[in-house]
């Protein structure tokens, strides 16, 4: 006797292919990088040994730290990786001669790197909204001859950038008052985090604008706040904390992030072991 497929089976059924279907289409991240100021207490006595264990996790891109670039280039050339960004010396773009800053975008260039990245605004260089659109100005002028030199210029976010004035975050002063032609983000997902925000609803406000993104996790229960003055044990690796991953790399793919880098501030031990349990996560991570 023929069985006749109900309505329910059917539905079941067809449910089902189409779960299936989308598992087999889950995305995951082929290439990751390293932001090497996560190894920098190692580093400069074992660059080669550092450098090829990094290579040996499975990383395949770095972002430099441009104190600690010439110490460690030769066994970056020799490790295999690919030196993508760099972390320059904030005070090249905020106080430095603009024919410096200019040698050195050439200088990157040279080497290979796409991105450089204005990492930090110190403390005592913090303000309200009028320091902010002055920084905007020396922004907009880095990004200039970065871009002259075949390169593309980036800010890199801390907590400090969300707090209000005026009913306007600092973040959001900065953002219209920057050239996006001249300077693009490095999204610290971290710090977007603790300032209390949405990490990927905030990659999707920035969509188009977002090159670099900076993986690392947090403690739960980490309070809201806009300095960087929290405790060591806040830095977790990707997948230990409480961040929503698959929701932060879905709205990353969107918005055409290009590199994704891990980074880690504090670790509790080895920082290669920290580094080899954030890959090992996110390897392993269909989003």
């Amino acid at each position: 006797m023929m069985h006749m497929t109900s309505r329910r089976e059917f539905l079941q059924a067809t449910s089902l292919a189409a779960a299936l279907s989308a598992a087999g289409r889950a995305a995951h991240l082929k290439t990751l990088g390293v932001q090497l100021y996560t190894v920098r207490g190692v580093l400069p006595q074992k660059p080669q040994e550092t450098l090829n264990a990094i290579r040996a996790i499975g990383y395949r891109e770095v972002e430099a730290t441009y104190a600690l670039l010439e110490g460690m280039w030769p066994a970056l050339k020799s490790s295999g990786l690919k030196p993508v960004s760099i972390h320059l010396d904030s005070k090249s773009v905020t106080q430095g001669n603009p024919d410096d800053l200019s040698r050195i975008f050439d200088q990157l260039k040279r080497r290979g790197f796409k991105y450089a990245v204005f990492p930090y605004l110190p403390e005592p260089e913090r303000g309200g909204i009028d320091v902010i659109k002055a920084l905007a100005e020396k922004l907009n002028r880095a990004g200039k001859k970065c871009r002259a030199a075949g390169m593309t210029f980036c800010y890199h976010n801390h907590a400090f950038e969300f707090a209000t004035e005026n009913g306007a975050t600092l973040f959001q002063v900065m953002l219209d008052n920057t050239d996006k032609k001249l300077v693009a983000f490095e999204l610290d997902l971290f710090w977007v985090s603790v300032a209390g925000l949405d990490p990927a609803e905030f990659i999707t406000q920035l969509s188009g604008r977002v090159p670099l993104l900076h993986l690392k996790d947090k403690a739960e229960g980490t309070a809201v706040m806009y300095k960087e003055a929290v405790p060591p044990t806040t830095f977790k690796e990707v997948g230990s904390g409480v961040m929503d991953w698959p929701k932060v790399l879905r709205a990353a793919a969107a918005a055409k992030v290009a590199h994704y880098i891990v980074e880690q501030d504090q670790t509790p031990g080895d920082p290669v072991d920290s580094l080899r349990q954030s890959f090992a996560y996110l390897s392993k991570l269909r989003y």
